[in-house]
C-alpha cells in the first residue's frame, strides 16, 4: 500500500520539485528520456490508470481541490512505499511547470521495464506497429484507438516517439498503460520476427500492388500485424517490400490519405474481431 505524505508548497523554486520544473516538450525530451526512469502523468484520470496498471509514483504535484481524489487513489494502489504529495496554488503550479495545468494534477512516475517482444505477442491476434511516428499526439491517439477497438498490443520502432511522453500519455487518456506495448528493434528486420510468430504483416501504404482494406477484412488472417508509417513520408520502402500485404484505405473526394492517427482508427475498427 502507498503511504502519501501531504507537503504544502508555496515557492516555484522549491528544490524538491525538480522533476516538474519547466515541463515543455523540449525539456521532457532532454530530462525524461526512458534512461532517466521517469515519466509524467498529467490529470487524475491518467494517474489513476497508471496506478491501476501497477506503476509506482515517485511524487505527486497538485492543486488542493484534487487532494481528496488523489489521496484515495494512492491509498488504494497496488504499489507500496512512501509518496510525497506536493500541494500548491494553481498559479504556483503554472510557475513550476511552465504551462497551465488545466487538469490540476501531475505525478512523476517510475518507468516500468519494457517487456520482451515475445511476451507482448503471446496470445495476441491483432497488433499495431507504429513506424517512426514523431508526433506525440498521434502516438497517443493511436494508443487510445487501439485500446478502444480491441487491438491486443502495440509495437513501436526505435525512432518512434516515446508513448510515455507527457503529451502522448495525456492524449491517450492513460490507455498507454492499458495496451501491452514494447519496442521492436531492429526494424524493419523485425518483420521477420512477426512472421515467425505467425503474423501476416500488412503495411498500410499507397502502392500499385496494394489491396483495399475491404479485401483484407473479407478474408482476415488468424494473426494480423498492421504497420502504420510516419507523418508525411509514410512507411519506408524497405518496410513495404518486407510486408506480406500492402493495404490501402479506400478514399473519395480527391483525398489520397488520412492523418496517421485517423488511419489507425479506421484500420483498427475495420479489422476488429
Amino acid at each position: 500500500m502507498l503511504t502519501p505524505h501531504v507537503l504544502p508548497v508555496t515557492e516555484a523554486a522549491d528544490e524538491r520539485l525538480a522533476d516538474y520544473v519547466s515541463l515543455t516538450d523540449v525539456a521532457l525530451r532532454s530530462r525524461h528520456e526512458p534512461t532517466a526512469g521517469l515519466y509524467i502523468a498529467e490529470s487524475s484520470t491518467v494517474l489513476g490508470r497508471a496506478l491501476e496498471a501497477g506503476h509506482r509514483p515517485r511524487s505527486a504535484l497538485l492543486a488542493r481541490r484534487w487532494l481528496p481524489d488523489v489521496l484515495a487513489m494512492l491509498e488504494a494502489a497496488p504499489a507500496s512505499g512512501d509518496v510525497p504529495v506536493y500541494v500548491a496554488e494553481e498559479s504556483v503550479l503554472e510557475a513550476i511547470t511552465g504551462f497551465h495545468v488545466h487538469r490540476g494534477a501531475l505525478a512523476a512516475m517510475h518507468r516500468p521495464e519494457l517487456p520482451p517482444l515475445g511476451t507482448v505477442l503471446e496470445g495476441a491476434r491483432r497488433v499495431a506497429v507504429l513506424e517512426d511516428i514523431v508526433d506525440h499526439t498521434n502516438v497517443g491517439a493511436a494508443f487510445r484507438s487501439a485500446a478502444a477497438l480491441g487491438v491486443d498490443a502495440v509495437l513501436v520502432t526505435p525512432r518512434c516517439a516515446d508513448p510515455l511522453y507527457r503529451r502522448s500519455v495525456r492524449v491517450s487518456m492513460g490507455t498507454v498503460f492499458q495496451v501491452p506495448w514494447t519496442r521492436i528493434d531492429p526494424w524493419p528486420a523485425g518483420v521477420d520476427e512477426l512472421r515467425a510468430a505467425g503474423f501476416v504483416v500488412a503495411a498500410l501504404a499507397l502502392s500499385d500492388e496494394s489491396i483495399s482494406l475491404d479485401q483484407l477484412v473479407a478474408d482476415p488472417p488468424e494473426r494480423l500485424a498492421l504497420v502504420l508509417g510516419a507523418e508525411g513520408d509514410g512507411l519506408k520502402q524497405r518496410t513495404i517490400a518486407s510486408a506480406d500485404l500492402v493495404v490501402r484505405i479506400p478514399m473519395a473526394g480527391g483525398v489520397d490519405s488520412l492523418n496517421v492517427a485517423a488511419a489507425a482508427a479506421v484500420a483498427f475498427w475495420a479489422t476488429r474481431v
